[in-house]
């Protein structure tokens, strides 16, 4: 946040200006410390009305702005810009004013003697125990350098991803909503005038003329009720879905789905290699690689396994001993890589192999789904639509032709 001061210098002589800092009292610091005293000290803005205001629900930092910071700061870092000089510079480069606040309270901390790790610990909403542990690894083993590279190319592959996965479904999330918007706007606005004219008529109506009419006077008549209670269901099953138990069953259920599963599968085993590689690369112990991996890979069923897998290193058993009592969850080839690369002391290595052989495999699964998925979606709501109103406009054409 900024802040407008008057100070006096040790002169004796005026100064205003504008100050950046995290809150007040940290204001106040930098300006001391550069010999101000301060006379005045407002924060710009603040009589500012509600609706000029920042809204909190804007103030989450994007994937992106954590990516090019970790990216960023692994360059500053390599060139032998001292650390808190480059928080510094990136606190300015960054346009995300949430995230510039943040990374000038880190830098304040590093500034009074805290760790780079202990500091964005502070941030757990920001920064994840697994960015932490790779940058308290890194600060270990004096690769911090290394470290922040390797997170970087980590959140670079995760971002990619998922912008592909999302890119990628905008367009049957378009026709999907095209759809339902003809099908809204035709029971509302055209079956309506439609019945009007057959009433007058008084013909025989087929059986699925009078099921689309009836469809479309209950939804004509009942459509804030059905508003209010499909919205309550979805807000209950999302919260549902959100608690452990709701959690631990849709996860198990989810991997059972025909090609979805398949894909899912994919991705969590790809998720697990990549954390758990850079983990290792980073120096961390194994059992604490594993506990950090089991957070990021996200479903429950692969946590179970994760953790089961932890315990059994911990006793001394190998990793692959426990992927080879899940051969539907780990595939054979995938359990025989890391096999291989726990007799050979290069787990890092070969997890980093299995990393871009499956990344490709999910690529390729996202194109394969996509390819099917708009062609059958298409060819539904053409059907749909065409059907109800091939049975609106039958007694229609009978009328005319009689």
């Amino acid at each position: 946040m900024k802040f407008n001061y008057q100070a006096r210098d040790q002169k004796g002589q005026a100064q205003v200006g504008v100050i950046e800092a995290s809150g007040r009292e940290a204001a106040l610091q930098i300006l001391s410390r550069n010999g101000l005293f301060v006379t005045i000290l407002e924060q710009e803005g603040k009589d500012k009305p509600f609706y000029a205001r920042r809204l909190a629900f804007f103030d989450r930092v994007p994937v992106k702005e954590i990516m090019l910071f970790s990216r960023q700061l692994a360059i500053l870092f390599k060139s032998e810009v001292p650390l808190l000089e480059s928080l510094r510079t990136l606190s300015l480069q960054t346009k995300n004013i949430n995230f510039k606040e943040k990374i000038l309270q880190i830098s304040e901390k590093v500034e009074g003697g805290t760790s780079l790790s202990e500091a964005l610990s502070s941030f757990p909403a920001v920064f994840s125990p697994y960015y932490i542990s790779i940058i308290k690894s890194g600060e270990t083993s004096g690769s911090l350098s290394s470290m922040l590279n390797a997170l970087a190319d980590h959140l670079e592959r995760e971002y990619t991803l998922t912008n592909k996965i999302r890119s990628a479904l905008m367009y049957p999330a378009f026709v999907v909503f095209i759809g339902i918007a003809v099908l809204f706007l035709t029971m509302f606005f055209v079956i309506p005038n439609i019945v009007k004219v057959l009433g007058a008529s008084h013909q025989q109506l087929p059986l699925a003329t009078k099921i689309v009419i009836a469809i479309a006077s209950f939804l004509h008549n009942w459509w804030l009720a059905l508003l209010l209670a499909s919205s309550a269901s979805l807000f209950f099953l999302f919260r549902y879905m959100r608690s452990p138990e709701g959690k631990k069953i849709v996860d198990t259920l989810i991997l059972k789905v025909p090609v979805i599963g398949t894909f899912l599968k994919t991705v969590s085993i790809t998720r697990f290699a990549e954390n758990l590689s850079t983990l290792i690369a980073g120096g961390l112990p194994i059992v604490q690689a594993l506990e950090i991996t089991q957070d990021v890979v996200g479903n429950d069923a692969y946590q179970k396994i994760i953790a089961e897998a932890k315990e059994a290193v911990r006793k001394g058993s190998n990793i692959s001993d426990v992927l080879l009592q899940y051969p539907g969850e780990f595939p054979p080839l995938f359990t025989q890589m890391v096999q291989v690369g726990e007799k050979s002391g290069t787990l890092d290595t070969i997890l980093l192999n299995i990393v871009d052989f499956y990344q490709k495999e999910v690529a390729n699964t996202v194109d394969s789904l996509l390819g099917v998925l708009e062609p059958v979606l298409i060819v539904v709501l053409g059907l749909l639509i065409g059907g109800m109103m091939a049975a609106v406009l039958l007694p229609l054409y009978q009328s005319v032709s009689f």
